[in-house]
C-alpha cells in the first residue's frame, strides 16, 4: 500500500467532526465538489470505502473511522510540533538550502518563505532552481537541505536509503489546447491529435507515456518544451496540445489557449525530499518543512 496522503485525511477528519460534506466544505472553506473528490480520491488510492452514503448525508465506515482518527493523532502531534517550535522561537536558527522547480517555487516556497521570515527571523533560507537530477546529486553531496521534487502519479513509491519524502501536494493534469480547437469531452477525442513533447524523465513526460497506454497506442508528438511557458506559446500558435499540472495555471494562460479539465488524466504530485538519519533533519529544516506543508494546504488549484 502507498503512502497515504496527509491532505486526503485532513478532508476526511473534516468530515468526521462537522458530520456531511456540506459542513466539512464551509469548515474548510472549498467547494463540496473538492471535499467529494478528495475522499473519492483516497478511497481509491487504498482501495477501501471511507464512507457510506444514504439520502441523509454521510457516515464513516470502520474503516474511515480508523482513518480519521488517525488523522486526528497526526493534527495533535503537529499541533505540539508548532508549540514547541514557537516555545524555541528565535533559538531556532541556521542556513536551509533549498532546491526547488519553477512552479513549486511560485506557488508553494514563495508563501512558505514569508510566514519562516517572520516567525522564525533566525533562519536563513537559500532558493535554488534545480531540475530534479542535480537537486536529488545536490541533496546526496550535502550541497542541498531539502529538494522539492515531482513524480507523475504512476510513478514508483521508492525513497532512497537515507532520506525521506513527504508528500505537499496532489494536483490534477490539465489539458491546453487552441482557442480555435474543438473543445473535447474526453480523453479520447484527443487520440489523433498533435501533443507536444515533454523532457524526458519529467513527470510530464511520464504522463505522456501513461496516457498513450490508456488510449491504445502511440500519441504523435511535435516539438520538445522545458518550460510551460514555452508550451503555451506553441499552442497558441495552432501547432498542438499540452499536458501540464494546475499548479503551472495559477498565473493564467495566454490568449489563444484554452485550459480543459478532462477526467482520466491522472496527477501531479509534489514532494519534498531531506536526508534522514539521527541528526537530520535538525530544528531548520523541520520549520522550513512545516513552513512547505502550511503553504501546501493553501494552494487553490484549478
Amino acid at each position: 500500500m502507498a503512502a497515504i496522503d496527509p491532505r486526503r485525511l485532513a478532508f476526511l477528519l473534516a468530515v468526521y467532526r462537522t458530520g456531511g460534506i456540506l459542513a466539512a466544505a464551509d469548515e474548510l472553506k472549498v467547494t463540496p465538489s473538492a471535499v467529494s473528490q478528495q475522499i473519492a480520491r483516497l478511497e481509491s488510492e487504498e482501495g477501501l470505502d471511507v464512507l457510506v452514503r444514504g439520502p441523509r448525508g454521510v457516515t464513516l465506515t470502520p474503516e474511515g473511522r480508523v482513518l480519521a482518527e488517525a488523522a486526528e493523532r497526526i493534527e495533535a502531534e503537529l499541533v505540539e510540533a508548532r508549540k514547541t517550535l514557537a516555545t524555541m522561537g528565535d533559538d531556532v536558527s541556521g542556513r536551509v538550502a533549498l532546491g526547488a522547480f519553477q512552479t513549486s517555487i511560485q506557488a508553494i516556497v514563495g508563501p512558505a518563505l514569508g510566514s519562516v521570515r517572520e516567525d522564525f527571523p533566525g533562519i536563513e533560507v537559500a532558493v535554488t532552481e534545480h531540475e530534479p537530477d542535480d537537486a536529488l546529486r545536490l541533496l546526496r553531496a550535502g550541497d542541498l537541505d531539502l529538494v522539492l521534487l515531482e513524480q507523475d502519479e504512476d510513478a514508483p513509491g521508492t525513497t532512497p536509503r537515507g532520506t525521506h519524502d513527504v508528500i505537499l501536494l496532489d494536483e490534477p493534469w490539465r489539458v491546453v489546447i487552441p482557442t480555435a480547437f474543438p473543445t473535447p469531452t474526453q480523453a479520447a477525442d484527443l487520440a489523433e491529435a498533435s501533443w507536444l513533447g515533454a523532457e524526458r524523465h519529467t513527470a510530464a513526460a511520464r504522463a505522456l507515456e501513461r496516457l498513450a497506454a490508456t488510449l491504445g497506442g502511440r500519441l504523435r508528438t511535435v516539438h520538445q518544451v522545458m518550460s510551460f511557458e514555452a508550451a503555451y506559446a506553441l499552442v497558441a500558435a495552432g501547432e498542438g496540445v499540452a499536458l501540464v499540472p494546475a499548479l503551472a495555471l495559477q498565473r493564467g494562460v495566454p490568449s489563444g489557449v484554452e485550459v480543459v479539465p478532462l477526467p482520466g488524466l491522472g496527477s501531479r504530485r509534489v514532494v519534498a525530499r531531506h536526508r534522514q538519519s539521527r541528526r537530520e533533519p535538525g530544528p531548520a529544516v523541520s520549520t522550513v518543512l512545516d513552513a512547505l506543508l502550511a503553504a501546501a494546504t493553501q494552494v487553490d488549484l484549478l
